[in-house]
């Protein structure tokens, strides 16, 4: 099954902490998990930054709605437990909870209305069960996602309408961005033999030389297949060397990657995808239209002995 939606947490999570007894996110999210049959590697679901499950932070958000509603009480730092309005909303024998139904208590109305200036769209937007899916933070890290995925498409494609010297350049770029080659001066002298509308050469792997790595690129639209792999291993064997870097703006075939990885020798493959996402992961080639910070309690700042 898939995940549940915060709001789906909400009322297990509320009938969880019934028993009047002092709660630890930590022992909450292990009850719905179980309660919820979620598997392992449902568990293991990252958000898109990689900072936090899934799980976690959806019924994070959960408990936050309660305890903005006043159906949960903080009782000390990372614990809860419910509250007097949080017991007699649960002595009215209700069959779900939800933002909307949380609407009814002053509370919350007041928190959702601080959120935003128009409270009647904002009250639209929670009845869309579309829109309510995910917790504040998943739709912020899943709207980013979206947008470098149209970035990366833009991308592969003004590189592929880019010449041969180009790519030679963009490649450079990246590597050294991503701590390969010392300098981009040096980078530059060994890598760069234009061919085959890309380039060859060898690169340091550190900034010391302590060990080289055999780079070919090729800007191409066909799919590599398993014989370009092995040129470029016959490549590598001439050049005595056990570490290469194929990039290519096109894909490879199953065959190819499957060889690949059954080399002694040391070989990664970057396709077009795994180029552009370098690309934008190392801030080459595209720029900072705008910067959103989340931040949290600082509890070490207020841990006062």
């Amino acid at each position: 099954m898939a995940i549940p939606d915060y709001q789906t947490f909400m009322f297990p999570l509320l009938k969880f902490a019934a028993d009047k007894q002092e709660h630890s996110l930590s022992e909450t999210i292990d009850f719905l998990c179980s309660e919820f049959n979620i598997t392992e590697e449902e568990r293991n679901l990252l958000l898109p930054s990689g900072t936090q499950f899934v799980v976690d932070n959806r019924i994070s958000w959960a408990k936050t709605y309660l305890s903005k509603a006043g159906l949960l009480e903080s009782t000390r730092r990372g614990y809860f437990k419910i509250s007097k309005k949080g017991l007699d909303f649960l002595q009215n024998n209700p069959s779900e909870l939800n933002v909307k139904i949380l609407m009814q208590f002053e509370d919350f109305k007041n928190f959702i209305k601080s959120t935003r200036n128009n409270k009647e769209e904002h009250e639209e937007q929670y009845e869309d069960k579309a829109s309510a899916y995910y917790t504040p933070q998943e739709a912020l890290e899943y709207g980013i996602a979206k947008i470098n995925e149209t970035l990366a498409d833009d991308l592969l494609q003004r590189i592929k309408q880019c010449d041969p010297s180009f790519f030679e350049k963009l490649v450079i770029d990246l590597l050294v961005k991503m701590g390969y080659g010392g300098s981009k001066q040096e980078a530059a002298q060994v890598v760069g033999k234009a061919g085959d509308e890309g380039i060859d050469g060898i690169i340091k792997e550190d900034k010391l030389g302590l060990d080289i790595i055999y780079v070919q690129a090729k800007r191409w639209e066909n799919v590599i297949g398993r014989p370009e792999i092995q040129k470029f291993m016959g490549a590598l064997a001439g050049q005595k060397a056990n570490k290469g870097i194929f990039i290519t703006t096109s894909s490879f075939t199953k065959e190819a990657e499957d060889y690949a990885k059954g080399l002694s020798t040391k070989l990664i493959l970057i396709d077009g995808k795994g180029l552009t996402d370098l690309m934008i992961e190392y801030n080459v080639g595209v720029s900072t239209v705008d910067t959103i910070a989340i931040k949290k309690i600082d509890s070490d700042y207020f841990n006062i002995e």
